[in-house]
């Protein structure tokens, strides 16, 4: 088992496990690990920083339609981008599927079963079996917004033709265990280990419906399960009382983000065979961070650190679940911990002079996304390595030559016609988001590396 924090852990939680019983010790199988792809930048950082596969959606039928998403005569390409990587596509078609849905889906499957596509994640028993008849290629996998919470819903399942299902987000680890046990021996299980937690069994909640007339289970949550909520009595106005929970009763909601990177060897044991990072409404940079953290512990990489990676990144208050118990929740924090902020992503790295002292130095051309000084440290976020810290030296933006508007009120200019059409302009501040930015570090970073600094 991969080292653990120690008894101040990170992740502020302790783990009931006497008895359970979740399986032999050795040999453990290495789960693949499973990641959003909101759009096409969480796409390339996902498969950058170590994923197994991604999970994305259409134009249509996915549970988050917020996200950038894509459109169907895109998922050729990305499915060749990915399987080039060695990297699986799955595609959400998981929303509640009504009448005019059902009526355009065989199209669909059968044009997205001519991509490549490896599986499609289905929580609708109608949609899957359309799915079976019009993409036969394509391996299904039964949505958590089916709410598989037991054996014998599995083994009906697999008895209608899927090859996985990903359990309801209400079980604890010993259900998993025993529900692998049980099934099919063939049929793989998925289990959430990072992200939102939904309130209502498995994300079918009609909270948001009700109260902004966007449906969660159409793709459009309000995410009204992490508003504020206080309780007011008809004859008192203006006399709020909070939502909280004590030893005689509970509040409702649940405001915390599942965090299991400590607990992969038992999420091991119970025999899951997918990793899922929830987060399709997550920018590149969360993707990337949690990624990298996951891939980190899985690979035998030291768990302590690849904790504190993951305080780094905007999320609510962590806690493991309901994996070992009833899950914990933060109704008197309204807001995410953010650490740190994204900054920068590098998109050449050239080796430059050495220092006046002889040290080695590269020049760096960047996007800024917020800002940050000369001589400031900052974080580098890089595939199968380490986080480390550069101090940028000599920064100049890649200003107009024609003095004009920025680049990016032109509109999207790719970085060899703003090289092409600039001057560099020696600046003390990278503060314009979205412009390209030149500057001196004293260590290689890559193209793709993202950089960020402590808030």
């Amino acid at each position: 088992m991969h080292r653990r924090v120690g008894e101040e852990s990170l992740l502020n939680c302790k783990v009931p496990t006497a008895g359970l019983q979740i399986g032999e010790a050795s040999p453990l199988k290495l789960p693949e690990l499973l990641a959003p792809a909101g759009g096409p930048s969480q796409l390339q950082a996902a498969i950058r920083f170590g994923a197994d596969a991604v999970y994305l959606a259409v134009d249509r039928f996915g549970m988050r339609a917020r996200a950038d998403n894509f459109r169907l005569d895109e998922i050729a390409n990305v499915v060749s981008f990915a399987h080039a990587r060695g990297v699986k596509v799955h595609v959400t078609l998981n929303i509640l599927m009504g009448r005019d849905d059902i009526a355009t889906l065989p199209a669909y499957c059968e044009a997205l079963d001519a991509t490549g596509v490896d599986a499609f994640i289905i929580g609708d028993m109608g949609a899957f079996s359309i799915a079976r008849k019009h993409a036969p290629h394509v391996d299904l996998h039964v949505s958590t917004q089916a709410s598989v919470m037991n054996a014998e819903a599995a083994r009906v399942w697999h008895e209608l033709g899927a090859k996985r299902v990903v359990c309801a987000r209400e079980m604890s680890l010993e259900d998993i265990a025993a529900l692998k046990a049980d099934a099919p021996r063939d049929l793989e299980i998925e289990a959430f280990v990072h992200g939102a937690m939904c309130m209502a069994y498995s994300g079918r909640c009609l909270l948001s419906a009700g109260m902004t007339g966007r449906s969660g289970n159409k793709g459009a949550c309000a995410q009204s399960c992490r508003w504020s909520y206080a309780l007011v009595e008809e004859k008192r106005p203006g006399e709020y009382f909070p939502i909280e929970e004590d030893q005689t009763g509970s509040f409702i909601l649940n405001a915390q983000d599942l965090n299991m990177i400590e607990h992969i060897d038992e999420l091991r044991r119970a025999g899951v065979d997918s990793l899922k990072i929830e987060g399709r409404n997550k920018r590149a940079f969360y993707v990337a961070t949690v990624v990298h953290a996951y891939r980190q512990a899985l690979d035998g990489g030291d768990v302590e650190s690849a904790a504190r990676e993951l305080l780094s990144i905007s999320h609510r208050p962590y806690s493991t679940g309901f994996y070992y118990g009833r899950a914990t929740q933060s109704p008197e924090r309204d807001g995410y911990v953010k650490e740190c902020v994204h900054v920068a992503t590098v998109e050449e790295c050239e080796a430059a002079e050495p220092d006046s002292d002889g040290n080695p130095l590269w020049r760096v051309t960047a996007a800024c996304h917020n800002a940050f000084e000369e001589g400031g440290q900052l974080e580098v976020l890089s595939p199968h390595r380490d986080v480390s810290t550069v101090n940028p030296r000599a920064i100049a933006w890649l200003a107009p030559a024609d003095g004009g508007k920025p680049f990016v009120e032109r509109g999207e200019v790719s970085l060899e016609d703003v090289r092409a059409n600039s001057v560099e302009f020696p600046v003390a501040k990278a503060n314009r988001s979205k412009e390209h930015y030149v500057f001196f570090v004293g260590s290689k970073l890559l193209p793709g590396d993202y950089l960020s600094r402590r808030l």
